[in-house]
């Protein structure tokens, strides 16, 4: 942003999501803060129909936000031994297919942003899982996550279990997103996997890895003016170079 007319491009494509409360702009720190109810990746989206590019600094309030970075771990033209041995030891080639942030919004509601990319078109199931293992990648992320350890911890409104989040309609350009509210805090869900799939899932079959299943670990991620750094100390790269490279792995 270098001028009031880039805030003012920025505002008007905002707003036009809707639940959009109060956006605020500061053009010597290049930054928008933004209040309201829409997905947290409509409005990245919207930001960058202007013409600009925008990361999200940080979504909800401390602890009460998390985030998933969905990978395949399927390997064609290759044993099931081979497979696992692939996954296990080498974690270079895997592409980022989807992203999922959480945010708790209240002691008994978390709203869930899905997006995927690079998947074929169909309906997908997402899910919470029992575990986050992945050392053999969706197959050992065991059932959908009940929520209680005897496996007995249903969703009041409709009797399913509480890991199962809903489903997803990928487009035939192999893009999707939804925008949902569960009954869950996210300190519940930290550290299991979280997995979306087009497969089927019988008593007793557990998922198998293909090219169009995702997975990854439910971590927790910054709230709102949490994340204040400007460059990685990990790397030394500054966050617009690390976008840039994930980017580049097909993240979202």
């Amino acid at each position: 942003m270098t001028c009031d007319s880039c805030v003012k491009d920025i505002s008007n494509a905002v707003e036009k999501l809707g639940g959009i409360s109060k956006i605020e702009a500061d053009l010597k720190e290049q930054l928008v803060s933004i209040e309201g109810t829409a997905p947290p990746s409509a409005i990245v989206e919207a930001i960058q129909s202007t013409g600009r590019d925008a990361i999200l600094r940080g979504s909800g309030g401390s602890n009460s936000a998390a985030v998933s970075i969905l990978e395949t771990f399927y390997r064609p033209n290759e044993s099931a031994s081979a497979v696992v041995s692939s996954i296990q030891d080498d974690d270079s080639n895997r592409e980022v297919r989807g992203l999922a942030r959480m945010v708790q919004v209240s002691p008994t509601v978390t709203l869930v942003d899905l997006t995927l990319k690079g998947v074929a078109a169909g309906t997908y199931r997402a899910t919470i899982r029992d575990y986050g293992d992945l050392k053999d990648g969706v197959t050992s992320t065991g059932s959908v996550w009940t929520g209680a350890a005897t496996g007995a911890a249903k969703d009041e409104r409709d009797g399913t279990p509480r890991g199962f989040l809903g489903t997803v309609e990928i487009k035939e350009d192999g893009s999707g997103s939804i925008f949902l509210d569960k009954p869950f805090q996210v300190w519940e869900v930290i550290g299991h996997a979280f997995v979306v799939s087009r497969q089927e899932e019988s008593q007793g079959q557990p998922l198998q890895n293909d090219e169009d299943t995702v997975v990854g670990v439910i971590a927790r991620s910054a709230g709102v003016w949490d994340n204040d750094k400007t460059v990685c100390s990990c790397t030394g790269k500054t966050l617009w170079e690390e976008r840039k490279d994930e980017v580049k792995k097909g993240m979202l």
